[in-house]
């Protein structure tokens, strides 16, 4: 069996491996008190092109987008988010959890629409009855989307600018922020993402780490006692040295980027494949997940020999079904799919 399932079937990248083992032994603080730590932050904020970011690490992608979302929303607020977006639908109502509502507006292409922000941001200032509603106080989006497209930086702009007339944060969920940037579509740099949102993070557990997501806030924004925040809700690792290792790894001699790229390139020759067998596709993806039509019987054949992710219903015939490279996708999966 062939697995492409989705981004994070194996453990985590050689060299980060090779990291944590060479330095296992090491006495070090905890909680992320350590060197490796301190030093892993330092390059995402050279990466990111803003010396003054605060970094914090956090253990995973729905831990952290509660922890976020949740410590920079004050209790009357709610979080606008595409109606496909992971905060939507697929995070178990954590958001909901903490006590605050996932404001959905529909998605074009899994991405929200300024326009579309506007819209609603005007009619609900101008309700005279809003202070019965939830207030919009944050916007949500992910980069790449949940079906793998893209924002343009044109639309990225849009959004920021609108953002800034509110006077709300923008907060891009970065899970797969690696194969997003080192797509042949993206115009967008990390150094945009950076100056264009309020806070973001880079996601390690689906791009080479065993776990771990880093935290960017751009603009002297981290809430107060953050730390203390993250451990209340269970996003603090003890042993932080093991995030601390694993992302001073990820942005040394640009490996996040190169190991991202290398999964674009296995995208390329699977939507190849996809074209050559005339599958139909359900939305064209420039990333690392490959989204098409299935029919029962197909899923069944296919299945026998390839392991992939059933994504949703499109009709009463067709299965939408993903089949995801990433770091780790070698030539001999490529082919095995081709052969399948």
């Amino acid at each position: 069996m062939v697995s492409f399932e989705c981004d994070y079937i194996a453990g985590a990248h050689p060299e980060i491996l090779n990291r944590l083992a060479e330095t296992n032994m090491e006495s070090l603080p905890g909680y992320g008190m350590d060197h490796y730590t301190e030093s892993a932050k330092e390059k995402i904020k050279a990466a990111c092109g803003m010396p003054d970011a605060q970094v914090e690490l956090l253990v995973g992608g729905t831990q952290t987008n509660s922890v976020v979302i949740s410590t920079m929303l004050r209790d009357w607020e709610g979080v606008i988010a595409a109606d496909s977006g992971h905060v939507s639908v697929h995070e178990s109502g954590a958001i909901e959890f903490t006590g605050h509502k996932v404001i959905e507006l529909p998605s074009v292409d899994g991405k929200l629409e300024a326009d579309m922000v506007r819209a609603y941001l005007e009619k609900f200032h101008s309700d005279v009855t809003n202070d019965h509603m939830v207030f919009p106080g944050m916007v949500y989006i992910s980069f790449p989307t949940e079906p793998g497209t893209l924002y343009s930086k044109a639309e990225l702009e849009a959004l920021s600018d609108l953002c800034r007339e509110y006077e709300i944060p923008l907060y891009l969920d970065g899970a797969r922020l690696g194969y997003g940037l080192m797509s042949n579509a993206c115009d967008l740099t990390l150094q945009d993402i950076a100056r264009l949102t309020d806070v973001f993070y880079i996601g390690g557990t689906k791009v080479g780490a065993l776990c771990g997501e880093a935290v960017v806030f751009t603009k002297g924004n981290r809430p107060e006692h953050f730390m203390t925040s993250v451990k209340k809700r269970g996003a603090l690792l003890a042993k932080g040295r093991l995030l601390g290792i694993q992302f001073d790894t990820l942005f040394t001699d640009d490996l996040y980027f190169r190991i991202s790229r290398h999964a674009i390139e296995m995208a390329l020759k699977i939507k190849e494949i996809i074209k050559e067998k005339g599958w139909k596709v359900y939305m064209d993806s420039p990333t690392n997940q490959q989204l098409i039509l299935m029919t029962k019987e197909e899923m069944e054949e296919l299945g026998k020999t390839v392991v992939f992710d059933r994504w949703g219903i499109y009709d009463d015939m067709h299965t939408i079904v993903r089949l995801a490279s990433s770091w780790s996708t070698t030539e001999e999966d490529i082919k095995a799919l081709a052969e399948a």
